[in-house]
């Protein structure tokens, strides 16, 4: 079914209670391990079609910012979107207690179980209301970015749409861009550590509530780290710090001597030829249909998907002024629909949404008939391994996408996800800061901020800007406010992916069956235990990075 043709109903949450506790009720009634799974069925129909709608709403909310109807209705689900929440999980502890539990634990997986375990700690009825104002103060500061106006040229634009003159070949129209960027945060800096602030506390509150000492210890269980915890992170991230850092610093020095400047400034940042940056040819609709005909070339399995999204109208792209910052995929259970939002603004960025968030969507589609829900269960750093090996394995079609310059974007494209490692990082370790001193000042959280720029990225210059410089950058980034703890995951994920880079310049095709055997495995294992069957090495594990990186060394001659 086409998008535009999903009818949408709000859920109705009282009605809903009334299900989950009939539900619950046949549940504990059943005789038998068979008798509990058939109910387990019906749970999955119930949440799948919750879900669905809620889904539908946040979609079509994004697609319009200003839209009154389905603004009401993200307002409803800010507010209880956290007592589905606490049903599902009340619900997923009977599942979990059973006695019938081996004949379950065989049927659904000890992955999903595990999973349980970590959401009955990470959920509770005392801390509803505070999970509500925590929705609010988010969708606060979607909005508050979303509807950014920015002058530029004699047109209203918004942050999205800034991006092309952010990174711009020539020189003076970045800086003249940054200065006017710059100035939206700066103007409602003092709102946006309003907001960081509260959620800091509110999501502190909430650990506390729970028996946790502050919100580190939930967010992994809410992140779902089902087998890998903080020590592990800390781990990779001393790796980062002394075996990657040095690696990317070179890369941002090949990068400086080939735009022939003395020296890199912020504004440099994410530019790769003095040319400009390679960009898409054509229009937003050319762009998917060289994405259709990639994908049908790829593979029998790539063709099926991309069809199937192009022909249900399963995209949204078009850059507007009322829309959500950002992209995404998410799905939609009913329909067995991927679905892809994002905001063409002309760049790279438009083709990287056809490769990375096809990446997701694709791994969502081929594994949709699997009978098990709680297999479409995977971790976050398992996801980004699916989109970000994606965007690798599709570099031979790039000249659909780029033309001539299709070289260009490719060389742009690895050393853009080499350098994307010490962000990365540091906005995870930023974040570690935060949660383990929640009462810290809003100018102590900038002041850490810009000591680790000076850790992961030593080459910045923000010399002229005073707000960067004084550390206000991580400001724009959404994950920080919307996303708690959820980047270090990209981290690893691209730790994969240039494992996957390195794998298929040898032999695509193999490199190409691993990746499809991990997309099928989903969530049947751990992360850690899928990596050995698919032939790829742990992030955790040290030495890895360093392993990665002596190959990528070694194919550039480094």
């Amino acid at each position: 079914m086409k998008f535009q043709d999903m009818p949408y109903e709000r859920v109705d949450m009282e009605q809903l209670k009334k299900n989950f506790a009939a539900l619950e009720q046949e549940f504990t009634q059943a005789q038998s391990g068979e008798a509990q799974f058939a109910v387990h069925q019906k749970y999955y129909q119930l949440t799948n079609h919750v879900m669905t709608e809620m889904t539908i709403a946040e979609i079509r909310h994004d697609i319009d910012m200003t839209d009154e109807f389905y603004s009401a209705e993200q307002d409803y689900y800010d507010e209880n979107g956290p007592v589905f929440r606490n049903l599902v999980v009340s619900y997923q502890k009977k599942l979990f207690s059973s006695q019938f539990r081996p004949y379950l634990e065989e049927k659904i997986g000890p992955v999903a179980f595990k999973n349980i375990e970590l959401a009955m700690k990470s959920v509770d009825e005392k801390v509803l209301p505070l999970m509500q104002e925590e929705n609010q103060l988010q969708t606060k500061y979607n909005k508050l970015l979303a509807t950014a106006q920015i002058e530029w040229n004699g047109e209203t634009l918004n942050l999205s749409l800034m991006n092309p003159y952010l990174h711009h070949q020539d020189r003076k129209i970045r800086i003249q861009a940054w200065e006017k960027y710059t100035a939206f945060f700066e103007k409602n800096q003092e709102e946006l550590d309003d907001i960081y602030d509260q959620l800091v506390k509110n999501r502190t509150a909430q650990a506390q509530a729970l028996g946790y000492e502050n919100y580190l210890t939930l967010g992994y269980y809410r992140m779902n780290r089902n087998c890998y915890g903080r020590s592990d992170v800390q781990q990779f991230r001393e790796q980062v710090k002394r075996d990657f850092v040095p690696f990317a610093e070179k890369l941002h020095e090949r990068r400086r001597q080939r735009l022939g400047l003395d020296r890199l400034h912020f504004e440099d940042e994410g530019v790769y030829f003095t040319n400009g940056n390679p960009a898409p040819i054509g229009t937003p609709q050319q762009i998917l249909d060289a994405g259709r005909r990639m994908y049908n070339e790829l593979s029998p399995e790539t063709a099926k998907f991309m069809n199937f999204m192009c022909d249900n109208d399963l995209f949204d792209v078009l850059g507007r002024k009322t829309k959500k910052t950002g992209g995404y995929m998410t799905y939609l259970p009913d329909y067995r629909s991927p679905f892809i939002f994002a905001n063409f603004n002309g760049t790279s960025g438009d083709a990287d949404v056809i490769t990375h968030e096809c990446g997701h969507a694709f791994q969502g589609y081929i594994i949709a008939d699997d009978p098990i829900n709680e297999h479409a269960d995977i971790t976050m750093e398992t996801a980004e391994t699916h989109s970000m090996s994606m965007e690798f394995f599709t570099e031979p079609w790039m000249n659909l996408f780029f033309g001539d310059r299709a070289k260009d974007y490719v060389d742009m494209h690895f050393e853009d996800s080499c350098i994307f490692i010490p962000y990365g990082t540091m906005v995870d370790e930023f974040q570690d800061i935060a949660y383990a001193n929640p009462g810290l000042s809003p100018k102590q959280r900038n002041e850490a901020w810009r000591d680790l720029e000076r850790q992961y990225k030593p080459h910045l210059d923000y010399s002229g800007n005073e707000y960067l410089e004084k550390g206000g950058f991580w400001q724009k980034q959404h994950h920080i406010y919307d996303c708690p703890l959820y980047y270090i995951d990209y981290c690893i994920a691209q730790t994969d992916a240039l494992q996957y880079k390195a794998w298929m310049d040898q032999d695509y095709k193999a490199a190409w069956n691993s990746y499809l055997k991990l997309c099928r495995l989903s969530a049947s294992d751990f992360f850690t235990g899928l990596l050995p069957q698919v032939g790829l090495n742990n992030p955790f594990e040290d030495g890895c990075l360093k392993d990665v990186v002596r190959q990528l060394e070694k194919t550039m001659k480094l």
